[in-house]
């Protein structure tokens, strides 16, 4: 499989819209609004089924993207950490009643 192949489009463009979604999960976050990640976590299985059905010469090709995507992934968890009701690293009814829980 080359990199001009279908399935590498593919999966090209299933990371991009992965990182489009954790981008704007962000700034949805940063307005404080409730974020839904139901739509990254099916993208990102079909990333991880579509890599693992690569074989390992073609599926290096995509590593630099998913790291990044990690990294992004990884921000986006602060971001969640710092607006929940744990955002003090301390769990309480009244953080929580203020996220909405």
């Amino acid at each position: 499989m080359t990199a001009d192949c279908p399935e590498s489009a593919r999966l090209s463009a299933e990371l991009e819209k992965a990182r489009s979604l954790v981008g704007a999960a962000r700034r949805l976050l940063g307005t404080g609004t409730m974020v839904d990640l139901a739509a990254l976590e099916g993208r990102v299985r079909l990333i991880c089924d579509g890599v693992a059905g690569l074989t390992p010469e073609d599926g290096r090709q995509f590593r630099p993207g998913i790291e990044a995507l990690i990294a992004e992934i990884d921000r986006l968890d602060l971001a969640l950490r710092d607006a929940g009701p744990y955002a003090d690293g301390r769990w309480s009814r009244e953080s929580e009643e203020k996220a909405g829980g």
